[in-house]
């Protein structure tokens, strides 16, 4: 069995935009109370995992909620994580974008969307799965495959990341949620990805620290030896 280090994907909590239906985009929404009450409550849910690294898109909003979840953290930020370049989108009602001819392109054929004076969709995708793999492969190679390490983003620029975790063509990433405040997992093994936990807003997230080296010997003793081939979320630690 082979371990590997785990990510987390964090989206920030709620925000005013959120709350109004809005398209935010780059600009420098905040969160609102309820936002910041999900921050509050996800930093119970991380207080005692062992974060080996924590980085943030570097929009106000992300921040805001790291300064709640993880008040003793230095996050740092990398661009590449920065929500989807919306261009002209930006700050405008949901309700008025669907009805622009663009718009169902992004909904059915998101790998062909782009934003006027914007950004494709395809090019958001690209850059933030290289930018949480080239991470990971820093943490690895500087805590070791045990390690922990979390990133704060954006509902769209999580979902496509867990749909190239998947396999999944970018038209099919609309299916993924990512809701406020939500933790997602990964763990990037030499063979393939593999999603851990997706979306989840409760869960213990205890359990998803790898086992030390003693227990993973022990428990290789015990194991029974006709699993699977290729095994499941187990098979990447």
């Amino acid at each position: 069995m082979v371990t590997v280090a785990t990510l987390l994907l964090l989206r920030h909590g709620r925000t005013t935009a959120n709350a109004d239906g809005g398209l935010a985009g780059r600009q420098p929404v905040e969160l609102d109370d309820t936002g910041r009450a999900q921050a509050t409550a996800v930093g119970e849910r991380l207080r005692n995992l062992p974060l080996a690294a924590v980085v943030t898109s570097p929009l106000i909003r992300c921040r805001q909620t790291l300064e709640l979840a993880l008040p003793r953290a230095e996050p740092v930020v990398e661009e590449g994580l920065i929500e989807c370049g919306y261009g002209g989108w930006e700050g405008q009602p949901l309700k008025k974008l669907a009805k622009e001819p663009l718009w169902p392109v992004v909904q059915q054929h998101p790998s062909a969307a782009v934003f006027p004076q914007g950004e494709s969709m395809a090019a958001m995708s690209a850059r933030a799965v290289a930018a949480v793999r080239s991470w990971d492969a820093r943490v690895t190679a500087e805590h070791g495959p045990e390690a922990v390490w979390l990133a704060c983003s954006h509902g769209d620029v999580i979902k496509a990341i867990v749909a190239d975790a998947l396999g999944v063509h970018l038209d099919l990433f609309q299916r993924i949620v990512a809701d406020p405040a939500s933790v997602t997992a990964i763990r990037y093994t030499p063979l393939r990805p593999f999603l851990v936990r997706l979306n989840d807003t409760g869960g213990d997230l205890a359990g998803l620290v790898p086992p030390s080296r003693k227990r993973r010997r022990r428990a290789t003793r015990t194991t029974d030896s006709d699993a699977a081939v290729g095994g499941g979320a187990g098979a990447a630690r």
